[in-house]
């Protein structure tokens, strides 16, 4: 059980900003499948493609026009309401797309009276739209059904229900086809003047003195999700090149790998230890977040990363390195799989400087503070456990990477976790229902919770356990159908308002609880196994 202190109340911005970028990214990260496959049929059919071909060309535009802003409107009405917030969000968001078009036609054909010679407006893909307009569809629905709720006579629900939905998207459409569509084309325009802008003066990387920082606090989800991909897909489809490199500014491995390089080399104790297991995950399965527990044990190294960030953008802008479609999970194959225009060397080059950029500044820092690392580790102080933990609570939720860095760090992790297990309520010895469906949760519902599933599942699996489906969610995606819902202990009570009637565990370590065993032995007994 989670209690809220002082500290907690402080951070409540940092929450909050991590919580809509939370959100922001539950819209987009189900989306990579199809940034993927748009990356493809841009990369083989274009006119400067792989494989040229007019006619498979022409699902390029529609593609990102039309059927990826429907896509996240779906997703972001879904995450307010439900399927029907869901289908509510995309009637609105197809108002905001026709609104859009409709404005840049008229712009356009005035454009043409006044100056024949001028260049016309592309289209505005309505990412941002989509992001805007669906929560708010969604949100607006579930407001009106609680007006008539439980005073429709039996009979009428059906009628009411598709009758008010389709109702009530036909008015937002119109919303979104007039005002927002107006706010939308401007706010499209002041972001890209600004990006153009800092292109032009060669002052983007300049963003990575707030990007690099943010993504160690986990803060970097509302900025990456809310404007770089919006913005990065739009330059992408309206660009020659047919890519932006926006989409390197936060995804680029290469600080990240220069840091934990710094520490396998010069650091010391456990964070020397984990660090060339880390920089494997970082480099190649794409977890940004192992190296930031190394970066807050001294929170000068962002200063590395900052110095890393900034020659990785530097070398991308000066060579022309750009990528087609959004790089995720930020992995060196993610990477390289969706670079644009052929330049795969500028990108090489862009994560090998950054690379060394940090690794050498991370270096002198490391090596100049030696001294007084080893003193301190004779006294006992291990920093990089409470770094860790530190990052955990910055991310606001357990990561099964992170808890791979403590269990290899540190004297068996399950120690701590036995403590805890012991000291905390047995929630585990008696269930009143039948396990036959259990849930881990987490914030996005992929990542950690798809490892720790992994794990109790493997685990039910060698103790000859059958019939007991594992599997991962987001929180906000539970239903009563869970029999048992597993969480971080900062997220329990988030989790068991959403499933009251469900079992709750709090585990502190996804990777080895021994709660995970007392769930099993639970199991068996209900079987009457044991």
């Amino acid at each position: 059980m989670t209690t809220t202190s002082p500290a907690q109340t402080r951070g409540g911005a940092r929450v909050a900003v991590q919580r809509f970028g939370t959100f922001l990214s539950g819209m987009i990260m189900p989306l990579i499948p199809a940034l993927i496959a748009w990356g493809i049929f841009t990369a083989f059919f274009i006119e400067k493609g792989w494989t040229p071909n007019a006619d498979l060309a022409n699902i390029v535009g529609p593609f990102i026009h039309y059927l990826l802003p429907i896509l996240i409107a779906y997703l972001g009405g879904h995450l307010v309401y439900g399927v029907r917030g869901g289908v509510v969000g995309a009637i609105a968001t197809f108002g905001v797309i026709a609104g859009s078009d409709l404005l840049i036609d008229k712009f356009n054909a005035a454009l043409a009276i006044s100056d024949p010679q001028a260049d016309p407006l592309g289209k505005v893909n309505m990412f941002i739209g989509a992001m805007i307009m669906a929560p708010l569809a969604a949100w607006t629905m579930k407001m009106l059904d609680r007006l008539w709720e439980g005073k429709v006579r039996a009979g009428f629900e059906m009628l009411v229900n598709m009758f008010s939905a389709g109702i009530w998207g036909f008015v937002m459409a119109i919303v979104g086809f007039y005002p927002l569509a107006w706010l939308i084309n401007g706010l499209m325009n002041v972001l890209s003047t600004a990006v153009n802008w800092l292109v032009e003066t060669n002052l983007l990387p300049l963003t990575s003195i707030i990007i690099e920082p943010a993504k160690v606090f986990f803060l970097n989800n509302a900025l990456n999700h809310g404007v770089l991909t919006p913005l990065g897909l739009d330059q992408a489809a309206t660009s020659d090149a047919g890519g932006s490199i926006l989409f390197l500014l936060e995804a680029n491995p290469g600080p990240g790998v220069g840091l934990l390089l710094a520490f396998t080399f010069f650091g010391i104790g456990a964070a020397r230890a984990s660090a060339p297991g880390a920089a494997i995950i970082q480099f190649f399965g794409g977890i940004h977040e192992v190296y930031f527990p190394y970066a807050l044990m001294k929170p000068i190294l962002i200063v590395a990363l900052i110095a890393g960030g900034m020659t990785g953008v530097t070398t991308n802008m000066l060579l022309g390195g750009m990528l087609r479609a959004p790089a995720a999970p930020g992995s060196i194959l993610a990477v390289m799989a969706q670079v644009a225009n052929n330049s795969y060397i500028a990108v090489i080059l862009s994560v090998v400087l950054s690379a060394a950029v940090t690794f050498i500044v991370a270096s002198i820092i490391l090596r100049a503070s030696r001294k007084r690392d080893l003193a301190a580790a004779e006294l006992g102080t291990d920093s990089f456990s409470a770094a860790v933990s530190q990052t955990e609570a910055n991310k606001g939720k357990q990561s099964e990477a992170l808890s791979g860095l403590r269990g290899s760090a540190t004297a068996p992790a399950a120690t701590t976790d036995a403590a805890a297990a012991a000291s905390a309520p047995a929630e585990t010895a008696i269930a009143e229902r039948e396990i036959t469906n259990v849930v881990f949760a987490c914030d996005a519902g992929m990542g950690s919770s798809a490892m720790g599933a992994s794990v109790l599942r493997n685990k039910f699996k060698k103790a000859g356990v059958e019939g007991v489906t594992v599997t991962n969610k987001a929180i906000a995606n539970l239903d009563p159908s869970a029999d048992l819902v597993i969480t971080q202990q900062q997220l329990t009570d988030r989790a068991r308002g959403v499933t009251p009637d469900s079992l709750h565990v709090s585990v502190d370590n996804f990777m080895n609880s021994p709660k995970y065993d007392e769930v099993v032995e639970m199991v068996r007994r209900q079987r009457g196994d044991v």
